[in-house]
């Protein structure tokens, strides 16, 4: 079984997800728009026609999937944060930084007790995020 975090944007899911693909070193696999689902099978908003309607990530051997929620239906994220843990401190930290540009930063990225590299970070698209890499820190 697979945890896949679904994101939903409002209105700004294709350009938040090729900053994510470039980032992350991941691969945009699928980008479907509103106007290509099939006719009547999903009724598009009108000036929805190019936003997008499904896409999927993957990272590795990880997949994250996204979509730009229908007028009315989009809430800010809030509540839980998309966690990264790369294989080496050099690729978190430039993960995190390429994130952290235009977004906030709730805590910079540094050594802590249980790890040679941490951060967290909202995006300039309000997705929350952990970059961590525990490297050889030891808890306790």
């Amino acid at each position: 079984m697979n945890v896949d975090p679904y994101l939903h944007f409002n209105g700004n899911c294709e350009e938040a997800f090729r900053l994510y693909e470039k980032a992350l070193g991941g691969k945009i696999e699928m980008m479907l728009t509103y106007d290509q689902a099939p006719p009547g099978d999903n009724p598009t908003p009108k000036g929805w026609e190019k936003k997008i309607m499904h896409v999927r990530l993957s990272v590795g051997d990880q997949i994250i999937m996204a979509s730009d929620a229908p007028p009315g239906h989009y809430k800010p994220m809030q509540g839980f944060s998309v966690s990264l843990a790369p294989d080496s401190k050099a690729k978190a930290e430039k993960m995190f930084n390429a994130l952290a540009e235009g977004g906030t930063v709730m805590m910079p990225f540094q050594k802590t007790f249980w790890a040679e590299g941490f951060g967290m970070v909202t995006d300039r698209f309000g997705t929350p995020w952990m970059v961590n890499y525990a490297g050889n820190a030891q808890v306790g």
